[in-house]
Protein backbone atom coordinates (compact mmCIF):
# COMPACT_ATOMS: atom_id res chain seq x y z
CA UNK A 1 0.00 0.00 0.00
CA UNK A 2 1.43 3.42 -0.97
CA UNK A 3 1.26 6.36 1.33
CA UNK A 4 1.68 10.10 0.80
CA UNK A 5 5.13 11.33 1.88
CA UNK A 6 4.81 13.15 5.22
CA UNK A 7 7.28 15.85 4.16
CA UNK A 8 5.42 16.66 0.95
CA UNK A 9 2.06 16.64 2.68
CA UNK A 10 3.16 19.50 4.92
CA UNK A 11 4.21 21.83 2.10
CA UNK A 12 2.29 25.09 1.80
CA UNK A 13 -0.24 25.41 -0.97
CA UNK A 14 1.43 28.20 -2.95
CA UNK A 15 -1.06 30.98 -3.82
CA UNK A 16 -3.87 28.73 -2.61
CA UNK A 17 -5.68 29.05 0.71
CA UNK A 18 -8.02 26.99 2.89
CA UNK A 19 -9.83 30.05 4.20
CA UNK A 20 -13.24 29.83 2.56
CA UNK A 21 -14.69 28.09 5.58
CA UNK A 22 -17.79 30.28 5.66
CA UNK A 23 -18.60 29.42 2.06
CA UNK A 24 -17.47 25.82 1.92
CA UNK A 25 -16.40 23.36 4.59
CA UNK A 26 -16.05 24.70 8.13
CA UNK A 27 -12.96 23.76 10.12
CA UNK A 28 -15.23 22.97 13.07
CA UNK A 29 -16.63 20.04 11.10
CA UNK A 30 -13.16 18.51 10.85
CA UNK A 31 -11.38 19.41 14.12
CA UNK A 32 -9.04 16.41 13.75
CA UNK A 33 -7.98 17.05 10.14
CA UNK A 34 -5.24 19.67 10.83
CA UNK A 35 -6.86 22.36 8.70
CA UNK A 36 -4.18 24.89 9.67
CA UNK A 37 -3.06 27.89 7.64
CA UNK A 38 -3.30 27.15 3.91
CA UNK A 39 -1.71 23.70 3.77
CA UNK A 40 -2.98 21.05 1.38
CA UNK A 41 -5.17 18.62 3.25
CA UNK A 42 -7.79 15.95 2.59
CA UNK A 43 -10.61 16.40 5.16
CA UNK A 44 -13.37 14.80 3.07
CA UNK A 45 -11.65 11.61 1.89
CA UNK A 46 -11.10 12.82 -1.66
CA UNK A 47 -8.65 10.74 -3.75
CA UNK A 48 -5.78 13.22 -3.12
CA UNK A 49 -5.07 16.28 -0.93
CA UNK A 50 -6.61 19.55 -2.13
CA UNK A 51 -7.33 23.13 -1.08
CA UNK A 52 -9.62 26.07 -1.82
CA UNK A 53 -7.95 28.49 -4.23
CA UNK A 54 -7.49 32.26 -4.38
CA UNK A 55 -8.78 32.19 -7.95
CA UNK A 56 -12.40 33.38 -7.90
CA UNK A 57 -13.09 31.24 -10.96
CA UNK A 58 -11.81 28.00 -9.36
CA UNK A 59 -13.30 27.01 -6.02
CA UNK A 60 -11.00 24.10 -5.21
CA UNK A 61 -8.13 22.22 -6.84
CA UNK A 62 -6.13 19.07 -6.22
CA UNK A 63 -2.57 19.58 -4.98
CA UNK A 64 0.38 18.39 -7.04
CA UNK A 65 1.79 15.93 -4.51
CA UNK A 66 3.20 12.62 -5.65
CA UNK A 67 2.87 9.36 -3.79
CA UNK A 68 5.90 7.95 -2.06
CA UNK A 69 7.90 5.61 -4.26
CA UNK A 70 8.64 3.29 -1.36
CA UNK A 71 6.12 1.35 0.60
CA UNK A 72 5.83 3.04 3.98
CA UNK A 73 2.80 1.72 5.74
CA UNK A 74 2.10 3.04 9.18
CA UNK A 75 0.54 0.12 11.01
CA UNK A 76 -2.37 1.21 13.12
CA UNK A 77 -3.16 -0.14 16.52
CA UNK A 78 -5.63 -2.96 16.22
CA UNK A 79 -7.62 -1.36 19.02
CA UNK A 80 -8.39 1.67 16.83
CA UNK A 81 -10.59 -0.47 14.57
CA UNK A 82 -13.95 -1.79 15.73
CA UNK A 83 -15.99 -4.71 14.45
CA UNK A 84 -19.11 -4.94 16.64
CA UNK A 85 -19.77 -1.23 17.18
CA UNK A 86 -18.47 2.16 15.99
CA UNK A 87 -16.87 5.22 17.56
CA UNK A 88 -17.24 8.81 16.44
CA UNK A 89 -18.52 8.75 12.87
CA UNK A 90 -17.54 5.14 12.30
CA UNK A 91 -14.60 5.79 9.98
CA UNK A 92 -12.68 3.01 11.76
CA UNK A 93 -15.54 0.50 11.69
CA UNK A 94 -14.38 -2.78 10.13
CA UNK A 95 -17.28 -5.08 10.96
CA UNK A 96 -19.21 -7.30 8.55
CA UNK A 97 -22.68 -5.74 8.59
CA UNK A 98 -23.65 -5.63 4.92
CA UNK A 99 -27.22 -4.35 4.81
CA UNK A 100 -28.96 -1.06 5.54
CA UNK A 101 -31.13 -0.24 8.54
CA UNK A 102 -34.21 -1.40 6.62
CA UNK A 103 -32.58 -4.71 5.58
CA UNK A 104 -31.60 -3.86 2.00
CA UNK A 105 -28.37 -5.63 0.93
CA UNK A 106 -25.42 -3.33 0.21
CA UNK A 107 -23.72 -3.05 -3.18
CA UNK A 108 -20.11 -4.25 -3.36
CA UNK A 109 -17.57 -1.44 -3.20
CA UNK A 110 -15.64 -2.87 -6.16
CA UNK A 111 -18.78 -2.86 -8.31
CA UNK A 112 -20.35 -0.02 -10.30
CA UNK A 113 -23.74 -1.70 -10.48
CA UNK A 114 -26.44 -0.65 -9.89
CA UNK A 115 -24.80 2.63 -8.80
CA UNK A 116 -21.70 4.25 -10.26
CA UNK A 117 -19.50 5.84 -7.59
CA UNK A 118 -15.94 7.14 -7.04
CA UNK A 119 -15.11 5.00 -3.98
CA UNK A 120 -12.84 2.45 -5.62
CA UNK A 121 -11.15 0.20 -3.00
CA UNK A 122 -7.74 0.70 -4.59
CA UNK A 123 -8.18 4.49 -4.50
CA UNK A 124 -9.39 4.58 -0.89
CA UNK A 125 -7.08 1.81 0.23
CA UNK A 126 -7.13 2.78 3.93
CA UNK A 127 -10.91 2.91 4.24
CA UNK A 128 -11.56 -0.83 4.51
CA UNK A 129 -13.81 -0.99 1.44
CA UNK A 130 -14.10 -4.78 1.42
CA UNK A 131 -16.92 -6.85 -0.01
CA UNK A 132 -20.21 -5.00 0.55
CA UNK A 133 -19.67 -4.10 4.20
CA UNK A 134 -20.98 -0.85 5.69
CA UNK A 135 -18.18 1.71 5.84
CA UNK A 136 -17.67 5.48 6.10
CA UNK A 137 -15.08 6.58 3.54
CA UNK A 138 -16.29 10.19 3.29
CA UNK A 139 -16.75 11.27 6.91
CA UNK A 140 -20.54 11.03 6.97
CA UNK A 141 -22.30 10.85 10.32
CA UNK A 142 -22.24 7.03 10.50
CA UNK A 143 -21.29 3.92 8.45
CA UNK A 144 -23.27 3.60 5.22
CA UNK A 145 -23.27 1.87 1.85
CA UNK A 146 -24.57 2.04 -1.69
CA UNK A 147 -27.62 -0.21 -1.87
CA UNK A 148 -28.35 -3.07 -4.23
CA UNK A 149 -31.65 -1.43 -5.18
CA UNK A 150 -31.43 0.82 -8.28
CA UNK A 151 -34.07 3.20 -6.86
CA UNK A 152 -32.13 3.87 -3.62
CA UNK A 153 -28.55 5.10 -4.05
CA UNK A 154 -27.25 5.22 -0.46
CA UNK A 155 -28.46 4.47 3.06
CA UNK A 156 -27.02 4.55 6.56
CA UNK A 157 -26.41 1.41 8.60
CA UNK A 158 -27.92 2.71 11.82
CA UNK A 159 -28.43 -0.77 13.23
CA UNK A 160 -24.72 -0.80 14.11
CA UNK A 161 -24.46 0.26 17.74
CA UNK A 162 -22.19 2.96 19.08
CA UNK A 163 -19.38 1.58 21.28
CA UNK A 164 -20.00 1.83 25.02
CA UNK A 165 -16.75 3.72 25.59
CA UNK A 166 -17.83 6.32 23.02
CA UNK A 167 -20.98 7.21 24.94
CA UNK A 168 -20.74 9.65 27.80
CA UNK A 169 -21.75 8.52 31.27
CA UNK A 170 -25.06 10.38 31.59
CA UNK A 171 -26.38 9.49 28.20
CA UNK A 172 -30.10 8.98 28.72
CA UNK A 173 -32.99 11.31 29.43
CA UNK A 174 -36.51 10.88 30.77
CA UNK A 175 -39.67 11.78 28.80
CA UNK A 176 -38.63 14.58 26.41
CA UNK A 177 -35.48 15.50 28.37
CA UNK A 178 -36.72 18.86 29.65
CA UNK A 179 -35.31 18.01 33.08
CA UNK A 180 -32.04 16.57 31.79
CA UNK A 181 -29.13 17.98 33.81
CA UNK A 182 -26.22 15.85 32.58
CA UNK A 183 -22.90 17.04 31.21
CA UNK A 184 -23.01 15.84 27.59
CA UNK A 185 -21.84 18.70 25.39
CA UNK A 186 -21.63 17.20 21.91
CA UNK A 187 -24.21 16.77 19.19
CA UNK A 188 -25.11 13.44 17.60
CA UNK A 189 -22.60 14.25 14.82
CA UNK A 190 -19.79 14.93 17.29
CA UNK A 191 -19.80 18.74 17.02
CA UNK A 192 -19.04 20.60 20.26
CA UNK A 193 -21.91 22.67 21.66
CA UNK A 194 -21.78 26.46 21.83
CA UNK A 195 -22.06 28.03 25.30
CA UNK A 196 -25.60 29.18 26.07
CA UNK A 197 -24.47 32.61 27.31
CA UNK A 198 -22.42 33.63 24.28
CA UNK A 199 -23.50 34.73 20.81
CA UNK A 200 -20.67 33.25 18.76
CA UNK A 201 -20.95 31.78 16.20
CA UNK A 202 -24.75 31.92 16.63
CA UNK A 203 -26.92 34.55 18.28
CA UNK A 204 -28.93 32.66 20.91
CA UNK A 205 -32.67 33.21 20.94
CA UNK A 206 -32.83 30.89 23.96
CA UNK A 207 -30.31 31.64 26.72
CA UNK A 208 -29.97 31.85 30.54
CA UNK A 209 -31.70 35.23 30.54
CA UNK A 210 -34.76 34.11 28.56
CA UNK A 211 -35.01 30.72 30.32
CA UNK A 212 -33.55 31.16 33.83
CA UNK A 213 -35.18 27.96 35.11
CA UNK A 214 -33.68 25.71 32.40
CA UNK A 215 -30.20 25.35 33.94
CA UNK A 216 -28.47 26.60 30.77
CA UNK A 217 -24.94 26.31 32.16
CA UNK A 218 -21.72 26.11 30.16
CA UNK A 219 -22.40 24.34 26.86
CA UNK A 220 -24.26 21.35 28.26
CA UNK A 221 -27.10 19.80 26.27
CA UNK A 222 -30.52 20.90 27.51
CA UNK A 223 -34.12 21.08 26.35
CA UNK A 224 -35.37 24.49 27.49
CA UNK A 225 -38.23 24.65 24.99
CA UNK A 226 -39.56 21.12 25.56
CA UNK A 227 -38.60 19.88 22.10
CA UNK A 228 -40.15 16.42 21.75
CA UNK A 229 -37.01 15.12 20.02
CA UNK A 230 -34.90 15.53 23.14
CA UNK A 231 -32.00 17.67 24.46
CA UNK A 232 -30.21 19.91 21.99
CA UNK A 233 -27.74 22.78 21.83
CA UNK A 234 -26.47 25.56 19.63
CA UNK A 235 -23.34 24.30 17.86
CA UNK A 236 -19.86 25.67 17.27
CA UNK A 237 -20.27 24.98 13.55
CA UNK A 238 -21.10 28.33 11.86
CA UNK A 239 -23.26 26.50 9.31
CA UNK A 240 -25.37 24.56 11.84
CA UNK A 241 -27.40 26.71 14.24
CA UNK A 242 -28.50 23.84 16.45
CA UNK A 243 -28.64 20.07 16.58
CA UNK A 244 -29.79 17.29 18.87
CA UNK A 245 -27.34 15.74 21.29
CA UNK A 246 -25.74 12.31 21.52
CA UNK A 247 -28.11 11.22 24.27
CA UNK A 248 -30.64 8.40 24.15
CA UNK A 249 -34.01 8.17 25.84
CA UNK A 250 -33.74 6.06 28.97
CA UNK A 251 -34.52 2.36 28.49
CA UNK A 252 -38.15 1.37 28.92
CA UNK A 253 -39.53 4.87 28.31
CA UNK A 254 -41.66 5.76 25.32
CA UNK A 255 -43.45 9.04 24.64
CA UNK A 256 -46.13 8.97 21.95
CA UNK A 257 -45.17 10.94 18.85
CA UNK A 258 -48.76 11.31 17.63
CA UNK A 259 -52.06 12.37 19.13
CA UNK A 260 -55.60 13.14 17.90
CA UNK A 261 -56.37 16.74 16.95
CA UNK A 262 -60.02 17.79 17.06
CA UNK A 263 -60.06 20.87 14.83
CA UNK A 264 -57.67 21.93 12.09
CA UNK A 265 -57.72 25.38 10.50
CA UNK A 266 -55.42 26.92 7.88
CA UNK A 267 -55.28 30.36 6.31
CA UNK A 268 -52.95 31.43 3.49
CA UNK A 269 -51.19 28.19 2.58
CA UNK A 270 -52.06 25.18 0.45
CA UNK A 271 -54.29 26.96 -2.10
CA UNK A 272 -54.29 26.16 -5.81
CA UNK A 273 -56.33 26.15 -8.98
CA UNK A 274 -57.05 22.64 -10.28
CA UNK A 275 -56.09 22.81 -13.95
CA UNK A 276 -56.36 19.08 -14.62
CA UNK A 277 -58.97 16.43 -14.04
CA UNK A 278 -58.24 14.24 -11.02
CA UNK A 279 -57.34 10.62 -11.51
CA UNK A 280 -56.61 7.52 -9.51
CA UNK A 281 -53.55 6.70 -11.59
CA UNK A 282 -50.14 6.88 -9.95
CA UNK A 283 -47.08 8.99 -10.72
CA UNK A 284 -45.68 6.15 -12.83
CA UNK A 285 -47.96 6.12 -15.87
CA UNK A 286 -50.02 8.90 -14.26
CA UNK A 287 -51.28 12.11 -15.88
CA UNK A 288 -50.10 15.73 -15.68
CA UNK A 289 -51.27 17.62 -12.63
CA UNK A 290 -50.99 20.87 -10.75
CA UNK A 291 -48.93 20.90 -7.54
CA UNK A 292 -47.59 24.46 -7.12
CA UNK A 293 -45.62 23.59 -3.95
CA UNK A 294 -43.74 20.70 -5.57
CA UNK A 295 -40.21 21.72 -6.57
CA UNK A 296 -37.61 20.03 -8.73
CA UNK A 297 -34.19 19.76 -7.11
CA UNK A 298 -31.37 20.25 -9.60
CA UNK A 299 -27.72 19.17 -9.49
CA UNK A 300 -24.73 21.21 -10.69
CA UNK A 301 -25.43 20.20 -14.29
CA UNK A 302 -29.03 21.37 -14.04
CA UNK A 303 -30.47 17.86 -14.03
CA UNK A 304 -33.51 16.93 -11.95
CA UNK A 305 -32.62 14.38 -9.26
CA UNK A 306 -35.30 14.60 -6.55
CA UNK A 307 -38.48 16.34 -5.48
CA UNK A 308 -39.28 18.62 -2.59
CA UNK A 309 -42.09 20.70 -1.07
CA UNK A 310 -42.11 24.45 -0.56
CA UNK A 311 -43.25 25.13 3.03
CA UNK A 312 -42.02 28.72 3.27
CA UNK A 313 -40.74 31.32 0.77
CA UNK A 314 -37.17 30.39 1.80
CA UNK A 315 -37.45 26.69 2.72
CA UNK A 316 -37.99 23.35 0.96
CA UNK A 317 -38.48 19.96 2.65
CA UNK A 318 -37.08 16.81 1.02
CA UNK A 319 -35.48 13.51 2.09
CA UNK A 320 -31.89 12.86 3.12
CA UNK A 321 -31.61 9.95 0.65
CA UNK A 322 -31.32 12.57 -2.09
CA UNK A 323 -27.98 13.76 -0.69
CA UNK A 324 -24.72 12.01 0.08
CA UNK A 325 -24.46 13.53 3.57
CA UNK A 326 -25.58 16.38 5.82
CA UNK A 327 -22.44 18.31 4.84
CA UNK A 328 -22.77 18.24 1.08
CA UNK A 329 -21.40 21.34 -0.65
CA UNK A 330 -24.41 23.06 -2.25
CA UNK A 331 -22.89 25.59 -4.69
CA UNK A 332 -24.43 24.77 -8.06
CA UNK A 333 -27.51 23.04 -6.63
CA UNK A 334 -30.90 24.70 -7.09
CA UNK A 335 -34.66 24.35 -6.74
CA UNK A 336 -36.88 24.91 -9.76
CA UNK A 337 -40.58 25.76 -9.46
CA UNK A 338 -43.42 27.40 -11.35
CA UNK A 339 -43.61 24.91 -14.23
CA UNK A 340 -45.21 21.54 -14.90
CA UNK A 341 -42.33 20.58 -17.17
CA UNK A 342 -39.23 18.81 -15.96
CA UNK A 343 -37.16 20.62 -18.57
CA UNK A 344 -39.08 23.79 -19.52
CA UNK A 345 -38.12 25.72 -22.61
CA UNK A 346 -35.85 28.68 -22.08
CA UNK A 347 -37.91 31.81 -21.50
CA UNK A 348 -41.02 30.04 -20.26
CA UNK A 349 -42.86 32.63 -18.13
CA UNK A 350 -43.22 32.01 -14.41
CA UNK A 351 -40.29 29.60 -13.99
CA UNK A 352 -38.18 30.26 -10.91
CA UNK A 353 -34.78 28.60 -10.38
CA UNK A 354 -33.29 29.51 -7.01
CA UNK A 355 -29.88 28.36 -5.68
CA UNK A 356 -29.74 26.28 -2.49
CA UNK A 357 -27.57 27.71 0.29
CA UNK A 358 -28.02 25.41 3.29
CA UNK A 359 -28.97 21.83 4.14
CA UNK A 360 -30.23 20.90 7.61
CA UNK A 361 -30.73 17.24 8.50
CA UNK A 362 -33.69 16.30 10.67
CA UNK A 363 -33.83 14.38 13.96
CA UNK A 364 -32.45 10.84 13.98
CA UNK A 365 -34.47 8.42 11.85
CA UNK A 366 -36.60 11.26 10.40
CA UNK A 367 -34.94 10.89 6.96
CA UNK A 368 -35.88 14.55 6.37
CA UNK A 369 -33.79 17.51 5.26
CA UNK A 370 -34.64 21.19 5.02
CA UNK A 371 -33.08 23.19 2.20
CA UNK A 372 -32.74 26.96 2.39
CA UNK A 373 -33.18 29.04 -0.77
CA UNK A 374 -30.81 31.89 -1.55
CA UNK A 375 -33.72 34.25 -2.23
CA UNK A 376 -37.43 33.95 -1.37
CA UNK A 377 -39.71 32.27 -3.88
CA UNK A 378 -42.26 34.61 -5.45
CA UNK A 379 -45.79 33.28 -4.88
CA UNK A 380 -48.32 33.35 -7.72
CA UNK A 381 -50.84 30.94 -9.28
CA UNK A 382 -47.97 28.63 -10.27
CA UNK A 383 -45.92 28.81 -7.05
CA UNK A 384 -47.30 28.60 -3.52
CA UNK A 385 -46.41 27.03 -0.20
CA UNK A 386 -48.12 23.96 1.19
CA UNK A 387 -49.50 23.97 4.74
CA UNK A 388 -47.79 22.16 7.59
CA UNK A 389 -50.00 19.86 9.68
CA UNK A 390 -50.64 20.40 13.40
CA UNK A 391 -47.97 18.81 15.59
CA UNK A 392 -48.48 15.05 16.05
CA UNK A 393 -51.60 15.05 13.86
CA UNK A 394 -52.84 11.69 12.55
CA UNK A 395 -54.55 11.66 9.17
CA UNK A 396 -57.77 9.64 9.26
CA UNK A 397 -57.77 6.29 7.46
CA UNK A 398 -59.40 6.50 4.05
CA UNK A 399 -58.51 10.18 3.54
CA UNK A 400 -57.79 10.75 -0.14
CA UNK A 401 -54.34 12.27 -0.64
CA UNK A 402 -52.07 12.75 -3.63
CA UNK A 403 -48.43 12.35 -4.54
CA UNK A 404 -46.57 14.38 -7.16
CA UNK A 405 -43.29 14.02 -9.01
CA UNK A 406 -41.31 13.86 -12.23
CA UNK A 407 -39.79 10.44 -11.51
CA UNK A 408 -40.78 7.66 -13.86
CA UNK A 409 -43.43 7.34 -16.53
CA UNK A 410 -44.14 10.50 -18.54
CA UNK A 411 -41.05 12.25 -17.22
CA UNK A 412 -41.50 15.44 -19.24
CA UNK A 413 -44.34 16.73 -17.05
CA UNK A 414 -45.26 16.72 -13.38
CA UNK A 415 -47.44 13.71 -12.61
CA UNK A 416 -49.94 13.51 -9.77
CA UNK A 417 -52.05 10.68 -8.41
CA UNK A 418 -54.61 10.15 -5.70
CA UNK A 419 -54.26 7.41 -3.08
CA UNK A 420 -56.17 6.81 0.19
CA UNK A 421 -54.50 6.72 3.60
CA UNK A 422 -54.06 3.35 5.30
CA UNK A 423 -53.82 3.14 9.10
CA UNK A 424 -50.51 2.05 10.59
CA UNK A 425 -52.32 -0.85 12.25
CA UNK A 426 -53.48 -2.23 8.90
CA UNK A 427 -50.16 -1.37 7.22
CA UNK A 428 -48.23 -3.34 9.84
CA UNK A 429 -50.16 -6.48 8.97
CA UNK A 430 -48.29 -6.42 5.68
CA UNK A 431 -44.92 -5.24 7.02
CA UNK A 432 -45.07 -7.41 10.17
CA UNK A 433 -44.86 -4.55 12.63
CA UNK A 434 -41.95 -2.69 11.00
CA UNK A 435 -43.87 0.55 10.36
CA UNK A 436 -42.97 3.05 13.06
CA UNK A 437 -44.96 5.87 14.63
CA UNK A 438 -43.02 8.50 12.66
CA UNK A 439 -44.17 6.88 9.41
CA UNK A 440 -47.56 6.67 7.69
CA UNK A 441 -49.00 4.51 4.94
CA UNK A 442 -51.28 4.66 1.95
CA UNK A 443 -52.99 1.83 0.09
CA UNK A 444 -50.99 -0.20 -2.37
CA UNK A 445 -50.54 0.80 -5.97
CA UNK A 446 -52.23 -1.15 -8.69
CA UNK A 447 -50.78 -2.44 -11.96
CA UNK A 448 -47.17 -2.05 -10.82
CA UNK A 449 -47.04 1.74 -10.88
CA UNK A 450 -45.98 4.16 -8.18
CA UNK A 451 -43.43 6.59 -6.76
CA UNK A 452 -39.87 5.77 -7.83
CA UNK A 453 -36.40 7.27 -8.03
CA UNK A 454 -36.37 11.06 -8.60
CA UNK A 455 -39.85 11.26 -6.99
CA UNK A 456 -38.14 10.91 -3.60
CA UNK A 457 -38.52 13.93 -1.34
CA UNK A 458 -41.79 14.93 -2.99
CA UNK A 459 -45.08 15.51 -1.14
CA UNK A 460 -47.88 13.33 0.07
CA UNK A 461 -50.49 16.10 0.20
CA UNK A 462 -53.90 15.71 1.82
CA UNK A 463 -56.77 18.17 1.41
CA UNK A 464 -58.36 19.76 4.48
CA UNK A 465 -61.35 21.79 3.33
CA UNK A 466 -59.87 24.08 0.63
CA UNK A 467 -56.25 23.80 1.79
CA UNK A 468 -53.63 21.20 0.96
CA UNK A 469 -51.45 19.94 3.80
CA UNK A 470 -48.02 18.23 3.67
CA UNK A 471 -48.74 15.05 5.63
CA UNK A 472 -45.97 12.85 4.25
CA UNK A 473 -42.66 12.86 2.35
CA UNK A 474 -41.89 10.25 -0.29
CA UNK A 475 -38.96 8.01 0.72
CA UNK A 476 -37.29 5.06 -1.03
CA UNK A 477 -38.81 1.64 -0.52
CA UNK A 478 -37.36 -1.78 -1.16
CA UNK A 479 -39.46 -2.22 -4.30
CA UNK A 480 -40.56 0.68 -6.50
CA UNK A 481 -44.32 0.86 -7.09
CA UNK A 482 -44.76 -2.84 -6.27
CA UNK A 483 -48.29 -4.07 -6.82
CA UNK A 484 -50.07 -5.04 -3.61
CA UNK A 485 -47.49 -3.39 -1.33
CA UNK A 486 -48.64 -0.46 0.86
CA UNK A 487 -46.57 2.68 0.53
CA UNK A 488 -44.65 4.16 3.46
CA UNK A 489 -43.99 7.88 3.93
CA UNK A 490 -42.35 9.92 6.67
CA UNK A 491 -45.11 11.44 8.84
CA UNK A 492 -44.43 15.18 8.75
CA UNK A 493 -46.59 16.04 11.80
CA UNK A 494 -44.03 14.32 14.06
CA UNK A 495 -41.39 16.85 12.96
CA UNK A 496 -43.37 20.10 12.69
CA UNK A 497 -41.74 21.51 15.84
CA UNK A 498 -38.28 20.84 14.37
CA UNK A 499 -39.28 22.36 11.01
CA UNK A 500 -40.51 25.58 12.66
CA UNK A 501 -37.43 25.71 14.90
CA UNK A 502 -35.08 25.52 11.91
CA UNK A 503 -36.92 28.35 10.13
CA UNK A 504 -37.05 30.53 13.26
CA UNK A 505 -33.37 30.11 14.12
CA UNK A 506 -32.22 30.85 10.60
Amino acid sequence: MLKLCPRLCSQRCASRVMERTTEGRSTTLYPDKSLDDNYCRNPDASPVPWCYTTDTEVERENCDISKCTEVRVEKRQRSSFTTNCFRGRGEDYRGKVNETTSGIPCQRWDSQQPHEHPFYPNTYECKGLEENYCRNPDGSEAPWCFTSVPEMRTALCLQIKRCADDIEAEDCYHENGKNYRGMVRKTRKGITCQKWNVNTPHRTRINPRTHPEANLTENYCRNPDGDQHGPWCYTTDPKTEFDYCAIKQCAGEKVSMTEPVEKVEFSECGKREDRFQRTRLRIVNGIPGNSPWTVSLRDRKGNHFCGGSLVNPRWVISTKQCFSSCYVDLPGYSARMGTLYRDPQEGEPGVQTIPLTKIVCGPSESQLVMLQLETPAQFNERVSQICLPPERYIVAEGTSCEIAGWGTGDETVLNVAQIPVLSNKECNKYFRGRVRENEMCTNSFQAGVGACERDYGGPLACQNRDCWVLEGVIIPMRRCGHQGQPNIFIRVSVYVDWIKKVMEMA
